[in-house]
């Protein structure tokens, strides 16, 4: 049997990421990170800062035979706005860029076609970047599942919630029992 794959995605604030995947069959961990930057182990004040290049992303840890990788793209693409340039919702600076760190040549490959398709259906440009993952760094402990541990948050009922109901609604097909 072949094992996990890794898929890393940016858009946003973590936490809102983080939970919609979380949903899905066939996801054995997702974990909020720091990714694109230029800045060895950073913090989450300095990523916020802006100036480290890095993004917050989620590393989504997925068996290939139970969702596909262009499953994640979908729910990737329908939770995030990609033609917003350096922001999502109340978040704004290049650390909440949309962005895909592929892992191998069939990665890019797969995202490369999805933006180009995905760019036609949207009346602005899309601004979604793909580059090479390059080094991920795990966010702190207080930052992993940060929606299931605080649900009644007032920014993950505002921001996260309504990521997890399109999810929900949007892929049945694909959730987790």
């Amino acid at each position: 049997m072949e094992a996990t794959q890794t898929a890393t995605f940016g858009g946003g604030c973590f936490w809102c990421i983080e939970a919609a995947f979380k949903e899905l069959d066939g996801i054995a961990a997702v974990t909020s990170g720091y990714a694109a930057g230029d800045v060895a182990d950073p913090t989450y004040e300095q990523v916020c800062s802006g100036n480290t290049g890095h993004a917050e992303v989620v590393q989504v840890e997925f068996d290939p035979h139970v969702v596909a990788y262009e499953d994640l793209l979908d729910v990737f693409f329908a939770i995030h706005d990609p033609t917003q340039l350096n922001r999502q919702g109340p978040d704004v600076g290049t650390q909440y860029r949309s962005i895909v760190l592929y892992h191998d040549d069939d990665q890019r490959r797969l995202a490369e076609a999805y933006i180009e398709a995905v760019d036609e259906s949207y009346d602005d440009d899309v601004v979604t970047e793909l580059e090479p993952i390059g080094t991920f760094y795990e966010a702190e402990p207080y930052h992993q599942d940060y929606f299931e541990k605080n649900p009644n948050d007032a920014y993950c009922q505002f921001h996260a919630s309504p990521k997890v109901e399109k999810v929900r609604e949007k892929f049945a097909d694909i959730l987790a029992n």
